[in-house]
């Protein structure tokens, strides 16, 4: 009888591996892959502020939305993020401010405060764009992370498109780790844990 559930754990364990590689290996495949085409909005995932100023990350991603908005690929953006420890700013109003510095108007700018997590943030999201009526969207974010936010989206019967922000000389290792890491919270999304 051990032997029996030993033998089923190992199964088990070897299934969740492999299912674990494949999502890997999609979510590189994605990484890389820009599918900008017009849509109602640019989707701009949160990432560190610095006391009201975007940090190196979160600026390449505004940056690149910022181009997508100037070549017409939707009419507004909506920038994600909560305070993330920061008594006095989110990552989503310093994304808005940083966007209305470079000339975009304000009344194109949606904005999302209250974001702790991605799953979270692309939940408020999502009901923020199911309350305007607005149903395609580009998700700008580090490759490594479209996957998942598409399919989250997506199962907000959205329809959704990548667009990664360009890093300059990105880790071989570190890209790696990150798709795994990236595939983790998307098999613990899929169970329900809020990652």
């Amino acid at each position: 009888m051990k032997r029996t559930v030993w033998n089923a754990a190992a199964v088990a364990v070897s299934v969740l591996l492999a299912y674990v590689a494949y999502l890997s290996v999609r979510i590189q495949q994605q990484s890389v892959r820009d599918e900008a085409r017009p849509a109602d909005v640019i989707l701009v995932l949160g990432a560190a502020e610095y006391r009201g100023r975007p940090s190196p990350v979160l600026r390449a991603r505004l940056d690149h939305a910022l181009t997508l908005y100037q070549q017409h690929m939707a009419p507004r953006i909506l920038t994600t993020g909560g305070a993330g420890g920061d008594p006095v700013f989110t990552e989503g109003g310093v994304g808005r401010a940083y966007l209305i510095s470079l000339g975009v108007p304000s009344e194109a700018i949606i904005v999302e405060t209250e974001g702790e997590s991605t799953v979270h943030s692309v939940a408020l999201a999502g009901e923020i764009l199911r309350r305007m009526n607005l149903r395609s969207v580009i998700v700008v974010s580090d490759g490594y992370h479209i996957y998942r936010v598409k399919e989250m989206l997506r199962s907000r019967g959205l329809t959704v498109y990548g667009s990664p922000r360009q890093e300059l000389n990105p880790d071989a290792l570190h890209e790696q780790w990150n798709y795994v890491k990236q595939a983790i919270g998307y098999v613990l999304w899929r169970f329900g844990v809020p990652v």
